[in-house]
């Protein structure tokens, strides 16, 4: 074994993961971190300001720290990615400190707590206009301020990756998502994909859309009222949680294509998912399992397929 085989594979690399609070932004952030990279984490809720989110039981000084315990380098910056005078100052500071960007991941969203009430269930003329326009602004401008403004400092980059997170394949987000205004903030990260993969092909760049399937983030944890060690109790509840996984296995994914040096052929405007990353990839969840919640719904759900969600395990 050589010195060379001891190094992290993103050793000297300098990545941002936009929204990295909690859930799969917080474990991208600190594989990114386990690979060795330089991580800059960004979010609303801090230690001393709580989000609208209103959740201060995370923050993204504890994501930094993560990522260094990990083995890389986290350095938490506050940042209202909807400000773009704050995501300006952000991307001065990565530029004046590193002088380039490798990764971007834009893990931006925040809208969970108007699900419930405003959104799901509910045709778009009843969800309230500001709630809608709400649901946008968190899932989709965002998203495009962020990859606006950070987009000429990643392509100093060698090689540079751009990440969309969403929820759900192409193929499957071919389906109506139950209410306009989700739809259209869950569609747009796989366009953006796709439209800035055209853009950065030149540079040898990479763009992708990303999807977890059934994430067993804190939120989703805290609403079954389970928690990581307990989570299957919450199947009694809900049968198809049974193909949950945790926030890990997205990130190890992730980890795995930054590291890729065939990634631009592989991925480029592409969308993918956790499962087909930990298929490509030969990866595991924490339990070892592979879990694939977007075949199960479908092949099983929305299909003619027998199985249970335990197949899909």
């Amino acid at each position: 074994m050589t010195t060379q085989d001891l190094t992290p594979p993103l050793a000297g690399r300098i990545a941002l993961v936009a929204g990295a609070t909690r859930g799969a932004g917080r474990a991208m952030a600190v594989e990114l971190g386990r690979a060795g990279a330089t991580v800059y984490v960004t979010g609303r809720t801090t230690r001393e300001r709580v989000s609208e989110v209103g959740r201060d039981t995370e923050t993204i000084e504890e994501t930094a720290e993560l990522v260094t315990a990990a083995g890389g380098t986290g350095i938490a910056v506050p940042t209202d990615h909807l400000d773009p005078g704050q995501v300006r100052a952000l991307v001065a500071r990565i530029d004046r400190e590193q002088g380039r960007l490798d990764i971007l991941v834009n893990d931006l969203w925040g809208g969970e707590h108007l699900l419930v009430g405003s959104i799901f269930g509910k045709k778009s003329w009843e969800t309230p206009l500001e709630d809608g326009l709400r649901v946008l602004e968190l899932g989709v401008r965002s998203h495009v301020v962020t990859a606006a403004l950070a987009l000429p400092l990643l392509i100093r980059s060698d090689a540079p990756l751009h990440v969309e997170v969403t929820d759900g394949t192409a193929v499957y987000n071919r389906r109506y998502r139950e209410n306009l205004y989700y739809d259209l903030a869950k569609n747009a990260p796989l366009r953006i994909a796709f439209g800035l993969g055209e853009e950065l092909a030149e540079y040898g760049g990479t763009a992708v859309a990303v999807t977890p399937g059934f994430l067993r983030s804190e939120q989703m944890l805290g609403h079954f009222g389970v928690t990581e060690e307990n989570w299957r109790d919450a199947v009694a509840q809900l049968p198809d949680f049974a193909t949950a996984e945790s926030p890990a296995y997205l990130a190890r994914g992730i980890a795995a294509l930054a590291a890729d040096p065939g990634r631009a052929a592989r991925w480029n405007g592409r969308s993918t998912s956790s499962a087909e990353l930990a298929q490509t990839y030969d990866l595991t969840d924490v339990d070892g399992s592979r879990p694939d919640a977007w075949a199960y719904f479908e092949e099983v759900k929305f299909g003619d397929k027998e199985g249970t969600p335990d197949d899909y395990r």
